[in-house]
């Protein structure tokens, strides 16, 4: 599992969003957090973050930059391409999930979800990080 001290950039445009998406991930053992309110506002907290961001959980659907924006962005940067991403959406449509995978999403969760839904999502995302 990812250590305690990862930076995790939480994304949504909805704070009640942030907020829970924040208090999951501290029951799973997380401490360090920076929220965005879309993925425009995200990926300038990224660049300037200290310590940097270790994982990203952003929610897909959001005014000015989507999730899928992000990751595209994320993705298509040298210093961030690697780092993990998760997108969290209410859209469970196939195509939809196709066009996030191709892009590079290192997992998705599906709203509403639980703290154990979110905590098996992470692991996944850390054994694919680590080949473990």
């Amino acid at each position: 599992m990812f250590s305690p001290e990862t930076h995790v950039l939480v994304v949504d445009d909805m704070m009640t969003m942030r907020k829970l998406v924040s208090k999951s991930l501290k029951e799973i053992g997380f401490a360090n957090f920076t929220e965005a309110k879309d993925g425009a506002d995200a990926f300038e907290k990224l660049k300037a973050a200290t310590p940097p961001v270790g994982m990203i959980v952003s929610d897909w659907n959001m005014p000015n930059s989507t999730g899928l924006d992000l990751l595209k962005r994320v993705r298509s940067s040298e210093q961030f391409k690697s780092l993990p991403f998760i997108l969290v959406t209410a859209e469970a449509e196939k195509a939809q999930i196709i066009e996030a995978v191709q892009a590079g999403v290192s997992n998705y969760v599906v709203k509403p979800f639980t703290t154990d839904a979110l905590k098996a999502k992470i692991e996944a995302v850390y054994k694919k990080v680590t080949g473990s």
